[in-house]
């Protein structure tokens, strides 16, 4: 079926001629486009729905084979790396399957405009703010919902359905990703798509007035064409860097739910001292519940993370510590005991978006194998804590 033009429009704002290109993340034809337009006219900028992050992905696909692992576990950025390294198997899977490149267009605009040597724009929000963001918006439950079903689809076998495909092709990777709960959620929605069509917006307020551009191209999804135009051509309700802070401010953390671990740790510390204090026996048992249940469960996670054994015992024996201390999870620990057992070779970090691009890859990539033994290790402490607090409470009070 033959696909329409792209879509673009074009806007005056303030001084500066802006045309904004709407075009498809897995079409071809807008690869075609942007370069057509980029040789057939002469433009001072190129802004590219891209931020810095998923410029790096896109521009240097190597460039997580070359992170240190050790202080990606100290920082806490696990968790971005999976998502980032299963964002980009679910890229691999459209290329192998339909033998195209999402994103061909934002990288054609971006090594034009340097092999023309214009300043590259990259106006997109941060995808790690988006997905806190999003993630603040949402009760845990709901929460837990969306990443798993996220990641479940991120790293199935089953082909991408074509569908999926048609939904690229108006939207981009996040946008079809969450799709079907973006549909259902006002908060979802808000924040993947609305609030990123004003902070686009903002930003190329604040970029074209900073420098004065006369002529500049936008190239942006289709799906984001009207909305970013609209709030251009609106009357802004504040300045650009006023908007763009607002955008980028993290919802609070939920008091409630940083309450609940720390509540749990005077249980088990209070419920041990009572429990010795009514009787020797009862005091050992409420000890003996809690190293076995969260140090059990924690190695578990780790077994089926196919950890080091000597891993496992280390998760058995920390987690019951750990949990103590909410600001340090047992996969630091694990993390780093399964990095110095089994160090990964160069070939596992440059195998490491080809293998992570299955789901057996997962666990026969030494690299990838060190973020599941962190993740799963820390799940099941995290299990652990709960159900052991219950279980002392449940021998004290019944």
């Amino acid at each position: 079926m033959h696909r329409p033009e792209e879509p673009s429009l074009d806007i005056r704002l303030g001084t500066c001629d802006l045309t904004l290109l709407g075009t498809a993340h897995v079409s071809r034809a807008s690869a075609d486009k942007v370069r057509k337009l980029l040789q057939g006219r002469t433009y001072d900028a190129v802004a590219v729905e891209l931020c810095s992050s998923r410029y790096r992905a896109l521009m240097d696909p190597d460039a997580l084979a070359r992170m240190d692992l050790l202080s990606v576990i100290r920082q806490g950025r696990v968790y971005m790396v999976v998502a980032s390294l299963a964002l980009a198997a679910y890229q691999q899977r459209l290329a192998d399957q339909f033998g195209i490149e999402p994103g061909a267009e934002q990288r054609t605009a971006v090594v034009m405009a340097q092999e023309q040597k214009l300043p590259v724009l990259l106006v997109d929000r941060e995808i790690g703010i988006t997905l806190k963001r999003i993630a603040g918006n949402l009760d845990w439950w709901k929460r837990l919902e969306l990443f798993s079903s996220l990641l479940a689809t991120l790293l199935s076998r089953k082909q991408v359905p074509e569908e999926a495909i048609e939904r690229l092709k108006e939207a981009d990777m996040l946008e079809t990703t969450f799709s079907e709960f973006a549909a259902g959620s006002r908060e979802l929605a808000e924040s993947l798509i609305a609030e990123r069509d004003r902070y686009i917006a903002a930003r190329l307020r604040r970029e074209i007035g900073k420098k004065h551009y006369e002529r500049v191209i936008m190239v942006l999804g289709a799906g984001h064409l009207r909305g970013v135009a609209d709030q251009l051509q609106g009357v802004p309700e504040q300045d650009p860097e006023t908007e763009i802070t607002e955008l980028e401010r993290l919802p609070p953390p939920n008091r409630r739910l940083r309450l609940i671990p720390w509540i749990l740790i005077v249980l088990i510390l209070g419920g041990s001292a009572y429990g010795f204090y009514q009787g020797p026996e009862l005091g050992a048992q409420i000890l003996l519940d809690w190293v076995l249940i969260n140090g059990s469960l924690s190695a578990l996670g780790t077994a089926i993370a196919a950890g080091h054994p000597l891993t496992l015992i280390t998760a058995f024996l920390a987690a019951p510590l750990t949990s103590l201390n909410p600001t340090i999870g047992a996969g630091l620990v694990t993390g780093a005991v399964e990095l110095s057992l089994r160090k990964p070779s160069i070939g596992d970090f440059e195998r490491l978006r080809r293998d992570t691009a299955t789901v057996t890859g997962w666990w026969h990539n030494r690299v990838s194998r060190v973020l599941l033994v962190f993740l799963f290790s820390t799940l099941g402490s995290a299990i652990g804590t709960y159900i052991a607090g219950f279980r002392i409470f449940d021998r004290l009070f019944t």
